[in-house]
């Protein structure tokens, strides 16, 4: 995803506050394999995900669709067209 995100350091998107990941679960989860790489600005609120060991299987708390145009997609699903046909993501 960073690289998606032009490798910037600071994402800003509009967070969906419907549900959260309890923090007490994210060592387990990460554990397994998922990977919380965004996290807000407190640290405590995972923002975006990874599954290591996968083209591109990603997750993200915060709305992509939001800023997504035509012409400009969101970066999330650039990069689910780009692994879709076979192009580095």
């Amino acid at each position: 995803m960073r690289r998606l995100y032009g490798d910037v350091d600071h994402v800003d998107e509009r967070h969906r506050h419907r549900y959260e990941v309890n923090p007490e679960l994210i060592e387990q989860i990460e554990g397994a394999g998922l990977r919380y790489v965004g996290k807000d600005e407190t640290g405590q609120r995972c923002e975006i995900m990874e599954l290591d060991d996968h083209p591109y299987f990603v997750g993200t708390q915060y709305h992509p669709e939001f800023k997504s145009r035509p012409n400009r997609p969101s970066p999330p699903f650039l990069g689910l067209l780009k692994a879709a046909t076979g192009q580095e993501v």
